[in-house]
């Protein structure tokens, strides 16, 4: 991976969650070079204190208290912003169902914020990557629409925005992220609790957070403007196995709570009718409206048809550090 960011700014909206973290926290190892400044900006106040403390050695690490529902909060951070990655959103199924105003605030009118105060800054950045969702693709709920107005609000912006970058990732369900099942199960666990399972039969991409954080690099130095980059061959898995796997002998029972409102059986990452304009770069798919040649797709990409054996799962789980 190219020192993509020597010398360049960052910006990182959401840069306290799950992803966001795991951004920093390789950018600090160098990998990517050493940046000019790397602004973190987000709204919770306690996550960003205790990363400033983690990382005070590295001088170039701004911390922004700000929410993307804000404009001038964004506006006023667009100052010589070279790279944007777009972490910031709701992405619980749940509450953006319970919450709809709320989640069209967040994950759609914050994009409209970031790309209006991109315009009015008069700042040219280089790119911007949004974090799009498997759940944006043929979206079933609140979330997933949210995700897919984001998605498409920021791809279509390469017509309006000539000499800058706009590409989004997508990608299955990401481990170890705050909220996600296998450490909501882990807790369970640890508490004595029944584990809580919907359907055992549904299917889910993994991928991890050091995984996703390639995906968006990748795309930041390798992607054309309008580009959707997507992992090949992603793992999936049963909901049934994975909690077997996680269990792992646990005296916990399993509760079967039924398919929650707005739960698909199995995730898509490309449509039907995307994998008739998808190519391949590497390890990676890419939704393209400037494809030339034949498909290389001729079904959607969806769960069920890379459901790993539960032993190849939890070879991954422990390779992970997950379970041991």
């Amino acid at each position: 991976m190219r020192k993509i960011l020597e010398d360049k700014s960052l910006l990182i909206t959401g840069g306290t969650g799950s992803l966001g973290s795991a951004i920093v926290r390789r950018i600090a190892t160098g990998e990517y070079g050493e940046p000019r400044t790397v602004a973190i900006f987000s709204r919770d106040e306690l996550k960003q204190s205790l990363m400033a403390a983690k990382y005070k050695h590295k001088d170039y690490m701004k911390f922004i208290i700000g929410d993307v529902r804000d404009y001038n909060a964004v506006h006023n951070v667009l100052w010589s912003i070279d790279y944007i990655i777009h972490t910031a959103a709701m992405k619980q199924v749940g509450s953006c169902d319970k919450y709809p105003l709320e989640a069209i605030l967040t994950n759609v009118m914050g994009m409209v914020n970031l790309l209006n105060a991109i315009k009015l800054s008069r700042n040219h950045v280089e790119c911007v990557v949004d974090i799009a969702s498997d759940k944006g693709a043929d979206p079933l709920n609140i979330y997933g629409l949210t995700k897919s107005l984001q998605e498409q609000s920021l791809i279509k912006s390469n017509y309006a925005y000539p000499g800058m970058r706009f590409v989004c990732v997508r990608y299955g369900n990401v481990m170890m992220s705050r909220g996600s099942v296998i450490p909501v199960w882990q807790d369970q666990i640890k508490r004595g609790q029944p584990i809580t399972i919907t359907e055992p039969k549904m299917t889910r991409f993994l991928i991890s957070l050091d995984q996703a954080v390639d995906v968006l690099f990748t795309a930041i130095i390798k992607g054309h403007p309008g580009d959707i980059y997507i992992p090949r061959s992603l793992p999936a898995t049963t909901i049934g196995d994975l909690a077997s796997i996680i269990s792992n002998g646990s005296s916990s029972p399993f509760v079967y709570i039924g398919k929650q409102p707005g739960e698909k059986w199995h995730e898509t990452l490309i449509t039907g009718e995307e994998a008739t304009r998808t190519l391949i770069r590497g390890n990676y798919y890419v939704i393209t409206d400037n494809i030339k040649g034949k498909p290389v797709l001729e079904k959607e990409y969806i769960s069920r048809d890379y459901v790993l054996p539960l032993d190849k799962i939890r070879a991954m789980l422990i390779k992970q550090g997950i379970i041991h």
